[in-house]
């Protein structure tokens, strides 16, 4: 490096000598001038001139002579060296030894390196094929050729025989809660109908005459049951049914139209849709039988809901006693169809209503009826519906 270095200072040295002594070899006039102090250059120029011809000019040109003379020796003779080196590095080329096994492996193919023989190339046709060297590694081929009597091992030709996908699994199913499948007792009915008693204003028993209990608990003693409390002349309630009911999942789940619907049972105080009672319907979000469907004349933020009582059907029978429900309260059919038919024929009359909420669009479902100087009545049934999240924990403590 260090020579080339000096090697580049004397080239440009030189550069510039030559130009001068071109010039002055081109043009008689400026040599002449320049030995005798012509009119074209002073004195002092015609100094410089002479001095630059004869102490640098001239021993540049011996020197830049002299010296690439001696680089050019010494880069020919590391040039000429170069073909001998890479002609004796020949690329392995690899085959499969046919005759001599490995003694370890006999039934393994041994591979050997053979080195191919190469002709020696004059030093004209080694400069030849170093004109323009590849500074990139080679590329292979992805299917080499193997030289002539060689030996390839065989490659196993296996075939991907295609499976039959698996069967996709059946959804795991969500066991419901245990829960006491047996009925409550004479006792606990006795608590329930006092714990109710006191769950009521002195107006819901002033103006309703049919009053229907709803535990939406998961687990007790009274939970998931429907009783039905009929209003006496005294004002004493008497229980004429309870019954095992399915109330909501308690989730937000995705409904069979395909869009992501709440199933909870919400707690509170309902009053019966008049305009809303079928024998006959049908789910369209849930896709399932509604018989004997008769709705809670509940609004919430400007929607009147889709909350019912109505029967089971198919299989949802089997799993009245648990939350298993949309979000509706379901009895058994026979039970549905008595519960429609008392109300329809014996409860139709007027109801007083529940505060609204002008500001949520949601009537209240927290028993605060309406007065306008006095109750406010409409026309319906004088059926009171209350659900609560209760089992029975505290009966004993509420009879306290």
């Amino acid at each position: 490096m260090l020579a080339l270095r000096h090697l580049s200072v004397l080239y440009l040295a030189a550069a510039s000598s030559f130009t001068v002594a071109i010039a002055l070899a081109d043009h008689p006039a400026w040599n002449t001038a320049a030995h005798t102090g012509a009119r074209f250059v002073g004195e002092q120029g015609a100094t410089a001139a002479l001095a630059l011809n004869d102490y640098v000019v001239q021993p540049g040109w011996a020197l830049t002579k002299t010296a690439s003379v001696a680089m050019f020796k010494v880069a020919s003779d590391k040039f000429n060296m170069m073909p001998q080196q890479v002609a004796t590095r020949a690329k392995p080329v690899v085959v499969a030894q046919a005759k001599h096994p490995a003694p370890k492996k006999p039934e393994a193919v041994k591979q050997t390196i053979v080195a191919s023989a190469q002709p020696k190339k004059t030093v004209i046709e080694q400069k030849q094929d170093l004109v323009t060297p590849d500074l990139r590694p080679p590329i292979l081929d992805s299917k080499p050729v193997a030289p002539p009597n060689t030996v390839v091992a065989s490659v196993p030709n296996y075939t991907l025989v295609p499976q039959a996908p698996a069967a996709p699994k059946a959804p795991a199913q969500i066991a419901p809660p245990p829960i006491d499948a047996r009925p409550p007792t004479a006792a606990e009915l006795a608590r329930v109908t006092t714990h109710f008693h006191q769950s009521l204003t002195k107006e819901m028993l002033a103006n309703f005459e049919l009053f229907l209990y709803v535990s939406k608990a998961d687990r007790g003693a009274v939970a998931q049951r429907m009783y039905v409390f009929q209003k006496q002349s005294s004002g004493d309630l008497v229980m004429l049914y309870n019954w095992p009911v399915s109330t909501g999942r308690e989730l937000v789940e995705m409904a069979a139209n395909g869009t992501m619907q709440p199933s909870f049972t919400p707690a509170g105080y309902y009053e019966l849709d008049p305009k809303r009672m079928y024998v006959h319907h049908f789910s369209g979000q849930w896709k399932q039988p509604m018989p004997y469907a008769m709705f809670f004349n509940w609004e919430d933020h400007g929607y009147q809901t889709g909350l019912a009582i109505h029967g089971a059907d198919g299989p949802d029978v089997g799993l009245l006693g648990t939350r298993a429900s949309a979000g509706c309260v379901r009895i058994a059919p026979e039970h549905a169809r008595v519960l429609f038919s008392l109300i329809k024929n014996n409860y139709k009359g007027l109801m007083p209503k529940f505060a609204y909420d002008k500001r949520t669009a949601t009537m209240s479902n927290q028993g605060v009826l309406v007065h306008g100087g006095r109750l406010e009545m409409a026309d319906g049934y004088k059926v009171l519906v209350f659900i609560e999240n209760y089992g029975g924990e505290n009966v004993v403590a509420a009879l306290f």
